[in-house]
């Protein structure tokens, strides 16, 4: 008798099959990757405008409950932090807005600090990202888009960053 020996391998074939099957798979995952990346970083940040519009409304309480009603002007902003401090109450003093501000980055994808170039000279708090600058107000002692600002801050920023 003899040895047969069987050969076990692809053909030209399907490997050339396999290789278009990959090719097709690999065109429509890679663009809905980069969509979710960039629906993540505007999750992300509708965390952050909740979380200085939750601290905000805090503090004000804070504040009519010691019997001070200070307006608060501002959630902070320097060179170094966008979301520091608030502005000071009747006595001076100011308390953090959030437990660890945010560092003021003038690129995409990061909130960046704007003094006085609002409307009425009030501080701007801007994220730059896929939808345009989105500029954000503290007004009346809320922490408002601001869709009309000099920065033409698009109207569909706001709405994704706000709803």
């Amino acid at each position: 008798m003899k040895n047969v020996k069987s050969k076990s391998a692809f053909s030209m074939i399907e490997l050339v099959f396999v290789i278009v099957i990959i090719g097709i798979l690999a065109a429509v995952a890679v663009p809905r990757l980069a969509a979710t990346r960039d629906d993540a970083t505007i999750t992300k940040n509708k965390v952050v405008v909740a979380s200085i519009r939750n601290a905000l409304s805090m503090e004000r309480q804070k504040r009519i409950l010691r019997g001070d009603t200070t307006v608060i002007t501002a959630v902070g902003g320097d060179s170094t932090n966008v979301f520091d401090k608030f502005s000071a109450d009747k006595n001076g003093n100011q308390t953090d807005v959030l437990e660890y501000p945010i560092k003021s980055e003038d690129a995409k994808d990061k909130w960046h600090f704007s003094s006085g170039t609002g409307k009425d000279g009030r501080n701007q708090y801007i994220f730059k990202s896929v939808l345009g600058d989105v500029a954000f107000e503290v007004v009346k002692g809320r922490f408002q888009c601001d869709a009309d600002n000099t920065n033409n801050t698009n109207v569909t920023g706001c709405e994704q960053l706000t709803n």
